[in-house]
This record gives C-alpha cells, sequence and structure tokens, in this order.
C-alpha cells in the first residue's frame, strides 16, 4: 500500500509512529514555581558525544499551558530537565505519569514515584531509574504543526544505579522501548555484541 500522508491514512491507527520504532523513552523530569513534574516522551534520542547532548520532542497541547505542554513550558522557564531511563519495572508508574493532569501537578506524589534530586541541575529525578541525564537546555525548536517543539539539551551529570553496572559497562535489566500503534511497548533484554570493522 502507498498514501500520501498529506491526504491522511486509511488504517485503524496511524502507522507513523510504528514504523519508525522501537524508540527509548525519556521520562522527563522539570522544575519550575509550578513545582516538579514527570512526562514520558517516546520521540527522545541521544544525538551527539562530545559534549553528550539528547533531544526529545513534545507533540500536542494542553488548554492550560499556553500552546505547549507541561514539560516544554516548565524547562523554558528554569533552562534545565533531567531525562530519565525506564525498565520495565517501572512501566506502570511511566504509563501512570502520561495522565493529562491540570498544570501544576506532581507526578511524583501523584503516581507514587520517588524522587531524588540532580547534582548539577535544580531539577528532580526519578530515584529507581536506570540512569538519568541532568540537562542543560541548549534551544527548543519549533517544528511544523500545532504544538510541535524539538528540545536539545547539553547532558551535564549522569546518573547510574549500581546494579546496572557490570564489568566496567552500562548494562541494565532490560530497556522498556515504545513501539507505535495505540500503546504497543517492548522490553529488550536480549543483545549481542557486534564490534565496527577496522579498515
Amino acid at each position: 500500500m502507498f498514501y500520501r500522508t498529506s491526504d491522511g491514512h486509511p488504517l485503524a491507527h496511524n502507522p507513523f509512529n510504528s514504523i519508525v520504532a522501537p524508540r527509548p523513552i525519556g521520562w522527563i523530569s522539570t522544575r519550575s514555581e509550578m513545582g516538579d513534574n514527570l512526562a514520558p516522551y517516546s520521540f527522545f534520542n541521544a544525538v551527539a558525544y562530545t559534549p553528550p547532548q539528547v533531544i526529545f520532542a513534545s507533540t500536542g497541547v494542553k488548554p492550560d499551558r499556553d500552546g505547549t505542554k507541561d514539560s516544554v513550558s516548565q524547562l523554558r522557564e528554569a533552562g534545565v530537565f533531567c531525562a530519565n531511563l525506564v525498565t520495565y519495572a517501572l512501566k506502570d508508574q511511566m504509563n501512570a505519569s502520561c495522565a493529562n493532569y491540570p498544570a501544576g501537578t506532581d507526578e511524583f506524589a501523584e503516581c507514587g514515584i520517588e524522587k531524588a534530586e540532580c547534582e548539577t541541575i535544580d531539577c528532580p529525578r526519578v530515584a529507581a531509574a536506570p540512569a538519568s541525564l541532568e540537562c542543560r537546555v541548549v534551544q527548543v525548536i519549533k517544528l511544523l504543526g500545532e504544538g510541535n517543539y524539538l528540545v536539545h539539551g547539553e547532558v551535564t551529570g549522569i546518573h547510574i544505579a549500581d546494579d546496572c553496572l557490570k564489568d566496567g559497562l552500562y548494562s541494565p535489566p532490560d530497556r522498556l522501548v515504545r513501539l507505535g500503534n495505540r500503546g504497543d511497548y517492548a522490553a529488550v533484554s536480549e543483545t549481542f555484541e557486534m564490534l565496527r570493522p577496522k579498515l
């Protein structure tokens, strides 16, 4: 089949986010004058090594956030955010935190998620995350479409859970990833190694 995206799709659910998958989940925590916030974003990835940098995209709007969502509104104010990674054990709390709570709701408290303080930025992080990336906002870029923003951050500090380090390597029990459709996820636990060829 083929369809022009400008014409819409003929399927039961938009296939786009299922095609570009799996995608890691950035569980983004922020702090502003309204308090602490936590929300998952599956349009998330690392984009550079030196200095380390990540991006995530926020899509859609909330009526109480002036054309965006809580995370973007708060990180614009504070200039920082933390990207927490997710394992299968955290899936229910992560999913609970994506509910459309009113602005100012602390999802940590609402969803029973233990928080810890970051070291290099004034921001909370998910205490049980296998890894958390403390980030300084580099830029927020308006994308095509209503409420679509790309957030670019420089990683200024990294937390790794002790039980996720094995033989000097980051090795969490699994990595929760988004597959698309209405609510498809996977926990990636089987890995293999392929080293880059030397010419």
